[in-house]
């Protein structure tokens, strides 16, 4: 059966994610627009670096082809923000992205995007769902379908999407201090876009990883401070004033400061939030979701602001900036987006964005948080993933959601939170929270407090708590 998450179709390569289910997944697209109507507009399909990207976005074009419907097709890799971004501007009703995003290398899978460039909800991937398990696949050789038109190639896929950034950044205040830049693609598809614009900005910016590469250099495809340590390295040994590592698809930013230090994804909310109000002007709330930062809640709430917060998956991120004509929202994973952009994660954009607010500021990133942490006080997040037997996902979710047993942490709860997993708040403003993860046997546990000490309190009790499902 294939299911859907928050992120899309994931799976392994060769176990589930084969050429016979790619197939199925453009079938039941295909039947899913002809049944609502949506025959007219041409469907985007891009893909990004992975092993098996490229032949399955040939696969996925071939079988929309061969339902009467055109495609627009990518010929070159592409970012999952260019695929959304072409989708809003084209007026499209769908588009089609081939990414596993961070995930490890061997898997791959197929995100489906809908009017306005967002991430297909919940109620569509669940009619896909319905489809995609009773149909049958139509298929139709690739260059007939070019030559009876039903597939288009995009020609210059990238340039809207670079001009569109480039009219919104201060490019004069990042020609003006001319920083040394050190990037880092971790082999993925964002390496043209964000060069382009920092030759146009006239950084120096030198790259690293920006070769094709199924196994990803052996590493995860995801910006994190343990990925992430020989660009710390180097951007001191070199002398750069900014290191930027982007994830395979485009869309997970992640940042080290002049002196190696890293800047973690809920600093760079923080950070973004507070430039965009203080300095550029923006006003408006911002939203985060349930596993993010809660310095946000306080710094918003300084600035007269509010801070929202919503459930796992992007697309409610930004539903809720619709909603509430947010400046920015974003979450804990390194995924963001800003008031006026797409309405999906663009690292791309929040990359020039954070480039932007060293020039204009004329701070180190490390240097701007630190300010803030003196003025709203410390906020320490800690990461667990406890791995479980299939067979034991049952229990733990009666103890948890069922039941609603929690552990003793220690310290009084003023709430708990079961929309999306359990969250448990407390006092201070710090929480924990748990959930399933939605494409491996791991269930993903965050905690935030004021020192790292406390947080990571909460997560072992926790674990003991849920060692005996666990089989500990």
């Amino acid at each position: 059966m294939i299911r859907f998450g928050t992120g899309g179709w994931r799976a392994e390569i060769a176990r589930d994610f084969t050429e016979e289910n790619i197939r199925l997944v453009a079938q039941g697209l295909a039947q899913y627009a002809i049944r609502e109507g949506k025959t007219e507009k041409p469907i985007v399909v891009g893909h990004d670096r992975r092993f098996l990207s490229d032949k399955a976005a040939i696969w996925i074009s071939e079988t929309l082809a061969a339902n009467g419907l055109k495609v627009l097709y990518i010929a070159r890799s592409a970012p999952t923000p260019l695929v959304m971004h072409t989708v809003l501007k084209q007026e499209l009703d769908f588009g089609v992205e081939v990414t596993a995003s961070h995930n490890p290398s061997e898997y791959n899978g197929i995100k489906i995007i809908t009017e306005e460039g967002r991430d297909a909800a919940l109620e569509v991937t669940d009619e896909l769902e319905k489809i995609i398990n009773t149909c049958t696949v139509k298929q139709m050789d690739f260059r007939a379908a070019k030559e009876q038109g039903l597939v288009i190639d995009f020609k210059n896929p990238f340039n809207q999407f670079i001009d569109d950034i480039l009219s919104v950044l201060d490019v004069d205040a990042i020609r003006e201090r001319g920083p040394r830049i050190l990037f880092d693609s971790m082999h993925g598809s964002s390496t043209y876009p964000l060069l382009t614009i920092f030759y146009t900005a006239r950084c120096t910016p030198d790259a690293v990883h920006g070769d094709r590469d199924a196994y990803f250099g052996g590493m995860m495809p995801a910006p994190t401070e343990s990925t992430l340590v020989d660009l710390s390295r180097s951007v001191v040994k070199e002398g750069y004033d900014l290191g930027i590592g982007i994830d395979g698809d485009g869309d997970r930013l992640g940042i080290i400061d002049r002196d190696g230090r890293y800047i973690s994804a809920n600093e760079i909310l923080v950070l973004l939030y507070y430039y965009l109000h203080e300095y550029k002007g923006w006003k408006g709330p911002v939203v985060r979701n349930l596993a993010t930062t809660h310095m946000l809640d306080r710094v918003a709430a300084d600035l007269g602001e509010t801070c929202y917060e919503v459930p796992v998956g992007f697309k409610w991120i930004s539903a809720k900036i619709d909603e509430v004509d947010a400046i920015l929202g974003g979450e804990s994973s390194g995924g963001l987006t800003v008031r006026g952009h797409i309405h999906g994660k663009d690292s791309i954009y929040a990359a020039s964005l954070f480039l932007e607010m060293i020039c204009r500021t004329g701070k180190a990133p490390g240097e701007m948080i630190d300010e803030l942490y003196a003025k709203y006080g410390t906020f320490e997040m800690v990461e667990s993933n406890l791995h479980y037997p299939p067979a034991a996902r049952a229990a733990i979710d009666d103890k948890i959601m069922v039941r609603k047993e929690l552990p003793d942490f220690g310290v009084p709860v003023t709430r708990v939170n079961y929309e999306d997993g359990c969250k448990v708040y407390f006092e201070d403003d710090s929480f924990i929270i748990c959930r399933f993860s939605g494409t491996e046997p791991i269930l993903r546990i965050f905690a935030e407090a004021s020192d790292w000490e406390k947080a990571q309190k909460y997560i072992d009790a926790f674990h003991a708590f849920l060692a005996p499902e666990l089989g500990e």
